[in-house]
């Protein structure tokens, strides 16, 4: 079986120390289910503390969106469909989702 090591600050170690005793479990046993499922390519988004950042850029993102929308339509749909592109080669969009 692999190891894996990570660093966690002081007051995380203490909350998932905590939460562990709590429900019984060694904090291996806590947190293999969400490394599970952040590996695991069908389970759903896994979210992490840069989705604040990724918000307010996808909401930037949408703005500038609209205004070339307004101005050339075909602009945007060209960009779209490169977005969509590097999406799918990067894994981070369903093959299904190409159109």
């Amino acid at each position: 079986m692999a190891h894996l090591s990570i660093r966690i600050d002081d007051d995380l170690h203490g909350r998932l120390s905590r939460r562990a005793r709590i429900v019984g479990v060694t904090i291996t046993e806590l947190i293999r289910p969400l490394l599970e499922q952040a590996a695991d390519p069908r389970s759903g988004y896994v979210y992490t503390t840069q989705d604040e950042i990724l918000s307010g850029v996808l909401q930037t993102l949408s703005i500038v969106a609209a205004s070339v929308r307004k101005r050339s339509p075909d602009l945007l749909e060209q960009g779209m469909a490169d977005a969509r592109q590097m999406l799918l080669e990067r894994g981070l969009l369903d093959p299904e989702q190409r159109s």
